[in-house]
């Protein structure tokens, strides 16, 4: 039964403050109810959502529906996904024994509002999708396991050439309506490509022009607009041009944002337009743009059409890669104060990789071993000999040269403090970098370069063991071993260790006790 209405709204009052009353509202880190969502109190502050979409939790507080499907390989059968309890988070056992011996796509994000504004398989546009007929290809059901308030879930892993879209949606902004929108998005794993958005787009898969889009970008793209330093950056896809304020090109408040887990927020009026964004696992929501609409011709009036996409860009172009856990779309303008409250039950909402499903935390200064997780090679480990760089056969009857050169010391990101660099356990000063794709051991030589290229971003293991390591400068490259090398390779590619067989087991690595402490 529901709290009385004063009551009710007392502890909405509460959760906008960022504190969850226990028993009642949940409290982080549990797999309660939450009692409220972001939906609720966008609706509170008079923007309804009309869209609202998250394969790892109920975004109302009283959802109870289905978050997702997905189809198994083995006989293409579906299932849907739904929460363990009415506003809580997903129920991603029943995915892992659905799909459990074969693999599993995700094929419908379902809308949690009334306006079936579902996401399905993207068709082709002005560009033709990699997949059958030209449609998108669709995301790994798998590969992006966190947990969520301790619970295990998934997000919806983008590689290049997946996408996923609804031209004939119920609600959202068209012309120069006002309208909303937030995202979490993994901020580790990002590139160049065009383009990674959430958001407005054109109903017939074409760029039809300036404004007729409104979406959330996030990647370090610097073809049409970018922001200080080297990226990622949260910026609006507006059509022909990714803007980062009132500037075609640079604007010097837009700042490389990169946190594990990221909210990032786009909200547009007329000749009004905002950036915000955030940590998603705490703290509040910074604003890098709020102003005119860009001093472009074509961006106002705005003339957006209402179609809703994720992970490509409005024509379809689909080159881009990223993470997405959860996003909304209003009807109306959101004020500062209620994405305020929002982003406080993100906060509480607990995104984590650690834990059930999240993969060991991986934790500098420490010294580890990495082996391999793939059935052929669990007595396998990264070592070096010399410069070179493979998977080695360690066990407590090698020499005392070979457990060494099969330990690691973590240290903080060289390039990215939020990631780790593998410094050798008996090379001091040396590290494990990517060259032409194949992992070596080399000295430190102080460059920028090297540091990008000994820098990896520590993530669930995409099997659901221990931790997969992405190149902090190849988001889409994982350490992997392939043929008793190791690389950093792309789940399906042009090199032969970009092969997609057993890439998940390949790139999944346990971290144990140093054969060499």
């Amino acid at each position: 039964m529901a709290p009385p209405t004063r009551l009710r709204k007392t502890l909405l009052a509460v959760v906008a403050a960022g504190t969850l009353v226990a028993g009642l509202l949940g409290t982080p880190g549990t797999s309660q109810a939450a009692g409220t969502g972001p939906c609720d109190i966008y609706a509170s502050g008079g923007t309804p959502c009309v869209a609202a979409h998250s394969t790892t939790r109920a975004l109302f507080g009283s959802y109870g529906g289905s978050l997702y499907q997905v189809r198994r390989a083995s006989d293409n059968a579906t299932r849907d996904i739904g929460v363990l309890a009415a506003g809580g988070t997903a129920n991603a056992a029943t995915q892992d024994t659905f799909c459990a011996n074969t693999s599993c796509l995700i094929t419908i994000i379902y809308d949690q509002t009334s306006r079936h504004n579902n996401l399905t398989q993207a068709p082709p546009g002005g560009f033709q999708g990699p997949a059958a007929g030209g449609y998108d290809n669709l995301a790994d059901a798998k590969a992006a396991p966190i947990t969520v308030g301790g619970q295990k879930a998934y997000g919806v892993y983008v590689a290049a050439g997946t996408g996923y879209r609804n031209n004939n949606t119920n609600g959202i902004a068209t012309g120069d309506q006002p309208e909303g929108m937030y995202a979490i998005f993994d901020g580790t794993h990002y590139n160049g490509g065009c383009c990674f958005d959430y958001g407005n787009a054109e109903r017939n898969s074409r760029d039809n022009g300036n404004g007729t889009m409104e979406a959330i970008y996030f990647g370090n793209i610097k073809v049409w607009g970018y922001g200080t330093g080297n990226g990622p950056w949260i910026m609006a896809d507006l059509e022909n041009g990714l803007f980062s304020g009132v500037n075609a090109g640079y604007n010097a408040n837009d700042p490389t944002i990169s946190h594990r887990f990221l909210t990032a927020v786009v909200k547009g009026e007329p000749n009004h337009w905002a950036i915000r964004g955030g940590n998603a696992q705490s703290g509040g929501l910074s604003t890098f743009y709020n102003g005119a609409r860009p001093n472009v011709s074509g961006y106002n009036p705005m003339k957006k059409e209402g179609a809703i996409i994720l992970g490509i860009g409005g024509d379809n172009s689909h080159g881009s890669a990223g993470t997405f856990y959860e996003g909304v779309m209003t009807s109306g303008y959101p004020s500062d104060a209620t994405e305020n409250s929002v982003q406080a039950n993100i906060n509480a909402a607990g995104y984590s990789t650690s834990g059930s499903g999240g993969g060991p935390v991986v934790t500098p200064g420490s010294t580890v071993s990495l082996r391999a997780t793939t059935a052929c090679c669990t007595t396998r480990y990264i070592a070096h000999s010399g410069s070179t760089v493979s998977t080695q056969v360690v066990s407590s009857s090698s020499s005392a040269t070979d457990k060494a050169n099969a330990s690691w010391i973590v240290r903080a990101g060289l390039s990215n403090g939020s990631c780790v660099s593998l410094e050798s356990r008996n090379t001091s000063g040396s590290y494990l970098r990517h060259q032409n794709y194949q992992l070596r051991l080399a000295a430190n030589d102080g460059t920028s370069l090297f540091a990008q290229d000994a820098t990896f971003c520590p993530q669930a293991g995409r099997n659901g063991q221990g931790n997969s390591f992405a190149s902090v400068n190849f988001p889409d490259r994982f350490i992997r071993h392939y043929s008793n090398n190791v690389y950093i390779a792309s789940n399906g590619g042009s090199n032969t260790f970009d092969s997609a067989n057993a890439w998940t087991d390949d790139v999944s690595w346990v971290l144990t006790s140093p054969w060499t402490p």
